[in-house]
């Protein structure tokens, strides 16, 4: 009579071909999910970004005034820059060339671009968000006249080797 006084070889090498099959299916799982978190943050971040951002082009809309394109050019001056005064960030509507690839510039006369810094996500109230060129920057599209906004993220998300920079795009994907 055999005295068995432990596991067979193959038993063990089974066994431990079986945990590296379950640990690279756990490991691609895991990846998918924590893809798909980013992109839900980051959609989050721009859908908060948007709502502060309504608020801001709301007023501007209302500082610029009815009938606007009936006024002398002074004063339409001084009402856009009125209006300008209550958008947030950076203008950068001279310099978006350097976006191009991300934003398709409107040629209109009450569109601007703006890059919003670290501190403004905090004044907006994104404590926990960078804006800048490792996490990639926050530009928004402030429609004064129509009362729209645009949001960008430089950095974006890619899926299936598609990038994916504004708001709506990263709405609009199948995750």
């Amino acid at each position: 009579m055999k005295n068995n006084k432990g596991i067979t070889m193959i038993a063990l090498i089974i066994t431990i071909i079986l945990l590296i099959i379950l640990a690279g299916v756990g490991i691609g799982t895991g990846n998918d999910i924590i893809k798909k978190s980013e992109i839900e943050n980051l959609k989050t971040n721009m859908l908060l970004i948007k709502v502060k951002g309504k608020e801001y082009v709301e007023k501007a809309n209302f500082n610029l005034g009815t009938k606007i394109e009936t006024v002398n050019e002074e004063e339409k001056a001084k009402r856009i820059e009125k209006a300008k005064n209550e958008l947030k960030g950076e203008d950068i509507t001279n310099d978006i060339s350097k976006y191009e690839n991300i934003i398709n510039k409107e040629q209109e006369e009450f569109v601007y671009y703006y890059k919003l810094s670290t501190e403004n996500l905090v004044d907006i109230g994104l404590i926990n968000v960078k804006s800048d060129e490792k996490n990639g920057l926050y530009i928004v599209k402030y429609d004064i006249k129509n009362a729209i906004v645009e949001v960008y993220n430089t950095k974006g998300v890619e899926d299936e080797d598609k990038q994916y920079h504004s708001l709506n795009e990263v709405q609009n994907m199948n995750i």
